[in-house]
């Protein structure tokens, strides 16, 4: 199965911080690193690393080259990169003494995507290719319904969240992949009726064993909403420390997380996402999947950086 990723290529500078700066405080950051990074870069070399056939389709401006090299040395193929004399996107990264992040994301190359990039980067895809999706470029609309005409399989990660994609053709998403507050404000964003499915309500299996003490009875209430909203699309949900769940169909599988010493979660949910794409396309099944993907991300959250962090298959035997 081969894999096109349309999405953003970013610059991150990332700053560890004693806790995270709140309005008025000026506070010292104790170091200053800065990496490649993107959730769409993150997410192509988590797919190409976990041993995917990947290419990546994004523009970046005068100062992203060392981003192209990044995902060519891990096998990504970069030829649909194109290049705009708007500065690279960039995210300024605040990463605490627990490991967690507060990202600022500025788009600027990320934001050029027009209608022709779209064609050329979707040239040559079609039936059986996936398309993965984030929420960090121009053109997602466009760029769903041509890869849905070409047959293609969709993928989509919406973070980060914004109003915009309520206007999104999200009826032609085969797969979601969403965080807890991702979830909640897909469930409460006003989707017109034309872009629902049409389902009467899920009704959904008991929660599963293990699961109970990970879902509160907002976050149930919320999943019930997607997916009476979404029927026909598998639903994944990361839950961070606590783990994953997928819903299709009206069944949950849910999936504990690895614990581990958490030093930086910033490319935690991409890595998730990588490696349930690829176990999923080696017929795993959800549930191995999962798994792979908790696996994968419990030893990217252990190590600091972003695209860095992202570990090889090899490194899970």
């Amino acid at each position: 199965m081969r894999v096109l990723n349309f999405g953003s290529l970013n610059i991150d500078y990332v700053y560890q911080v004693d806790h995270f700066v709140q309005p008025g405080e000026t506070e010292a950051a104790s170091s200053h690193q800065i990496f490649a990074g993107g959730k769409g870069l993150n997410q192509s070399l988590a797919m190409a690393r976990a041993g995917l056939d990947v290419t990546h389709a994004g523009m970046i401006g005068p100062e992203g080259d060392f981003l192209v090299r990044t995902l060519a040395e891990t096998g990504v193929k970069t030829d649909r990169i194109g290049r705009v004399s708007m500065p690279t996107g960039h995210a300024i990264i605040q990463v605490d003494r627990a490991g967690r992040n507060c990202i600022l994301i500025f788009g600027g190359a990320n934001r050029e995507i027009d209608a022709a990039m779209i064609d050329a980067a979707l040239s040559g895809f079609g039936d059986g290719d996936l398309l993965v999706l984030q929420n960090e470029i121009a053109g997602i609309g466009g760029i769903m319904q041509k890869a849905h005409q070409r047959g293609m399989k969709i993928v989509f990660n919406p973070a980060p969240f914004t109003a915009e994609i309520a206007a999104y053709p999200l009826h032609l998403v085969d797969i979601f992949v969403v965080n807890e507050v991702e979830a909640a404000a897909l469930a409460a964003s006003n989707v017109s009726a034309s872009q629902r499915s049409e389902a009467s309500l899920a009704q959904l299996d008991p929660v599963p064993s293990g699961a109970s003490t990970a879902l509160s009875a907002d976050l149930r209430s919320v999943i019930k909403t997607l997916a009476n909203r979404f029927p026909s699309a598998l639903l994944i949900v990361t839950l961070g420390e606590k783990g994953a769940l997928a819903v299709q169909n009206g069944k949950e599988i849910f999936q504990p997380a690895f614990k581990v010493n958490a030093v930086d979660t910033t490319a935690a949910g991409d890595t998730f996402l990588g490696y349930f794409i690829a176990g999923l396309s080696e017929n795993r099944g959800l549930k191995a999947s999962l798994e792979l993907a908790a696996r994968a991300s419990a030893l990217c959250v252990s190590r600091k950086g972003a695209s860095d962090s992202v570990p090889f298959r090899k490194e899970l035997l």
